[in-house]
């Protein structure tokens, strides 16, 4: 970064393959050899994707998470797509050093900001997932509690008139991925359609108050419209699929930032970023999306990317 220039190939080559802890001890040598903030001289040497690319990798996971969620709750509106990502299935140790870090670095809690920018049901199914309750990974399946979650979800949403829609988010924010996946699997064989169907298709009913007159009965329709709708619904699907197959559900969450007109690339930065400060998950998650969309990560971020924006998402992801 020196003089004249940028050498942007000798950024990507040296910061694409590190892992967290060797970016931390780079940073770190950086700034005490030179008395200067890498990241302050990325930014000033680099500039759109790539610069944001560079940014997040200087950043590392716990950082770059909670500047990710500052981003998607200031300003008008919410960008739910990048709460989904850093906030869902997550464990309780993750969740507590990303509100740690938040008031750290923000002087505000996270729990108060997510409060200012949801709203009603979305806003209390995120509390429950900032509440950091979830079963740990090893907590074992029992077969009697699964049946009687499969109990519950049917009567909270098929079996009745209207919907308990935070009794799912309460179960979905909770359980640990094990056991939500055995609830998937307990719910199609009871029922015969999956969980993920009945989330996406239950969407309106209407209630009927029985009056007697058949004109005052047209008059009082009560619309139910569900809360799996929105975010709510995209919020409880990703919960849903992440324990299914989290390795799919990431090769899905990254076709989805490259398909469509144009590319999301707020998105696609962070989702090759999170998966690549893993090269064990990486290396599963690329297995699934060639098995799901016939082609390799590596080329199909190469026909949405260009430049060395390009070369560094390609890089990121070991192409």
């Amino acid at each position: 970064m020196r003089g004249f220039g940028t050498d942007e190939r000798a950024l990507v080559n040296v910061l694409a393959n590190k892992d967290p802890y060797q970016i931390i001890m780079i940073k770190r040598a950086y700034n005490q050899m030179y008395s200067r903030d890498l990241e302050k001289d990325i930014k000033s040497e680099t500039g759109g994707k790539f610069e944001e690319g560079l940014v997040a990798i200087i950043r590392g996971p716990l950082l770059q998470d909670v500047h990710l969620l500052h981003s998607a709750i200031s300003g008008l509106g919410t960008k739910e797509a990048i709460l989904n990502d850093v906030l869902l299935g997550r464990s309780n140790a993750d969740i507590n050093a990303i509100k740690k870090k938040y008031r750290e670095v923000f002087s505000r809690s996270l729990e108060s900001d997510i409060r200012g920018d949801l709203s009603m049901k979305t806003e209390r199914h995120f509390l429950i997932v900032l509440g950091a309750s979830r079963a740990e990974g090893n907590a074992p399946v029992i077969p009697q509690a699964v049946d009687q979650n499969v109990t519950e979800i049917y009567k909270a949403t098929e079996g009745k008139v209207g919907t308990d829609e935070m009794l799912v988010c309460s179960m979905l924010s909770t359980c640990s991925d094990d056991h939500i996946r055995a609830i998937a699997h307990a719910y199609e064989q009871k029922f015969r359609r999956s969980l993920e169907t009945v989330i996406e298709k239950v969407s309106r009913k209407l209630v009927m108050l029985p009056y007697r007159s058949a004109i005052f009965r047209m008059l009082t329709e009560i619309p139910f419209m569900q809360e799996f709708s929105g975010h709510m619904k995209t919020a409880l699907l990703f919960q849903l699929r992440n324990a299914v197959d989290k390795y799919m559900h990431a090769a899905r969450l990254l076709e989805d930032a490259m398909a469509g007109m144009g590319t999301k690339d707020e998105l696609l930065i962070s989702r090759v970023l999170r998966y690549h400060w893993d090269r064990q998950t990486l290396a599963n998650v690329k297995a699934a999306y060639e098995r799901r969309f016939r082609k390799s990560l590596a080329s199909r971020i190469k026909g949405e990317t260009s430049g060395d924006y390009e070369r560094l998402m390609v890089a990121c992801v070991g192409g």
